[in-house]
């Protein structure tokens, strides 16, 4: 076996799923301030589609015009410290993190200090990797967006998804009354992970119902701005964070039309944040949700899966 060289995930054009390849790359070199890890699971997220198939169209400003400069992909990942630089402190080999960086499909990737944290003994890697991008996506777009106040009422729009799965817990645990809204399959479940209220969309349209909320965290998209607004309190705030590029649009165009407010926001993967995943994963008060797990070789069909939008929680990659 080769040790300098590890097997990735390679993509060098736009496209579906069949662009992507397994290929041998050259295995990262421990910078000064670097930590080498040994990728144990990743996550796969609607970022990774978004750069894979480079829609919408305005992301191949950054990711490139015509083909992408960065021919990896992945951005959540768990595993083990292979070695540390020079001035790395604060980790040593055998410890096992989790957190995000770039081009984490693979077996092998290259973080800093501030990606990672130490991953709670009573989690797998496979659960430590779903958390970076959905539940910190789900903390800041409930505590920071949407102000989340104990008492308040929540309403999570695709409740059984990656990101609604961690709204749910993480809402409950800061105090708040939660609705979750899913298909049939998913009612238990999401009453499972701690929501007051589930409702079922194959047979109630919130948007309709007389219920108002402090907030909506809406994962879906699938109802007008105006529908959505409707069910907010006074000064309550619809929290963007899935759905077509028009919705987020159109949220960033009439956010002063009135006191309930909508905001389309995406999440920064910050080191104070990730340790308050950690805490919330070490007390019990979050469980990360994984529906399914895949080979390194079918991260095509991972990332295919998860866009047919059926996910019951997050699909994970074992390099």
């Amino acid at each position: 076996m080769n040790v300098t060289k590890m097997n990735a995930i390679v993509y060098n054009r736009y496209g579906s799923a069949e662009v992507l390849e397994l290929q041998q790359l050259e295995k990262p070199a421990v910078t000064d301030d670097g930590i080498l890890l040994r990728i144990l699971a990743a996550s796969v997220n609607p970022l990774d589609w978004h750069f894979m198939t480079g829609k919408p169209y305005f992301m191949r400003l950054q990711a490139g015009l015509r083909k992408p400069k960065k021919t990896t992909l992945g951005v959540d990942m768990a595993g083990r410290v292979e070695a540390v630089g020079k001035n790395v402190t604060k980790f040593k080999p055998g410890d096992e993190v989790f957190g995000g960086s770039s081009a984490s499909f693979a077996e092998y990737v290259n973080v800093t200090e501030k990606a990672i944290v130490l991953k709670p003994s009573n989690i797998s890697f496979e659960q430590a990797a779903a958390v970076a991008i959905a539940a910190l996506t789900a903390l800041q777009g409930l505590r920071d967006k949407g102000n989340l106040q104990p008492g308040q009422k929540v309403l999570i729009n695709g409740a059984a998804g990656g990101v609604g799965t961690f709204a749910i817990q993480i809402a409950k645990a800061l105090g708040a009354e939660v609705t979750g809204v899913c298909s049939t399959r998913n009612v238990e479940m999401v009453r499972s992970l701690g929501a007051d209220h589930v409702i079922d969309y194959t047979k109630e349209n919130f948007t309709k119902e007389p219920q108002r909320y402090d907030i909506v965290l809406d994962n879906i998209g699938n109802h007008s701005l105006i529908a959505c607004k409707r069910v907010l309190n006074p000064g309550g705030m619809l929290v963007i964070v899935g759905g077509p590029i028009r919705h987020m649009i159109g949220a960033l165009l009439r956010i002063p039309f009135t006191d309930r407010k909508a905001i389309p926001f995406m999440a920064k993967l910050t080191n104070a944040d990730l340790v308050v995943m950690r805490e919330l994963l070490e007390s019990g008060k979050v469980v990360p949700v994984v529906d399914r797990c895949y080979s390194l070789n079918d991260t095509a069909a991972a990332l295919g899966y998860l866009q047919l939008g059926h996910a019951q929680g997050k699909v994970i990659i074992t390099p």
